[in-house]
């Protein structure tokens, strides 16, 4: 697994949500499926008078979630941006090369409304629940730092093997200190709110 082969899953997914916070704070969602892949990020199309626009202009940062058949979770986070004034016309056109409907819902000319953004930087987060342990793991795009998620064992832990009875999962192997596998883990802190002596930390 790999953030190419992520971005493969999120084409064949389709239809992706996509998440931003309003001048309000508030969080807002729609589907978004006027999307072109590229090998670096991905396009995707909206019209300049809708608020998903104004909310992406205003902050940018957006995340992306798509899901598979399989129960792969695939998580996109980014910040985006507007393609180039020059470059409009040619990501648009191809956008709607590949997707045919839209042509029935900006047809002609009426799709000068639109504009292209582009997400070229972030993190993408790859997390299966359809194996056993689950799996999990997250690939930069574009360079970004991947801030670190989940758990870690301290030097505090006494090796008295709580954490382990209580990891659905069972991720967390022996040793001084323990260790959790971070990439069959769940995040879900069951080992944090059972561990006697506080030796479990949020990696954050």
């Amino acid at each position: 697994m790999d953030l190419q082969i992520c971005l493969e899953k999120l084409q064949r997914v389709g239809v992706l949500n996509f998440a931003t916070v309003d001048g309000d704070g508030a969080p807002q969602i729609r589907n978004i499926s006027a999307i072109h892949y590229e090998k670096d990020g991905l396009y995707f199309f909206t019209a300049r008078g809708k608020d998903f626009c104004r909310q992406l202009l205003h902050d940018g940062r957006v995340q992306i979630l798509g899901y598979t058949k399989y129960k792969e979770m695939i998580r996109l986070s980014g910040r985006a941006y507007p393609v180039a004034e020059d470059e409009q016309e040619k990501w648009i056109d191809t956008i709607f090369e590949e997707q045919p409907y839209l042509a029935n819902v900006y047809p002609g000319r009426t799709r000068d409304i639109g504009i292209v953004f582009a997400i070229k930087e972030g993190a993408a987060e790859y997390f299966n629940l359809g194996v056993r342990p689950i799996f999990r793991e997250t690939y930069s795009m574009g360079g970004a730092s991947v801030p670190a998620k989940g758990y870690r064992i301290s030097g505090r832990c006494i090796g008295c093997g709580t954490c382990v009875k209580h990891c659905p999962q069972l991720c967390i192997r022996e040793g001084k200190p323990f260790v959790i596998e971070q990439e069959h883990c769940l995040h879900c802190g069951s080992c944090k709110e059972h561990c006697p002596v506080k030796a479990v930390e949020m990696r954050e």
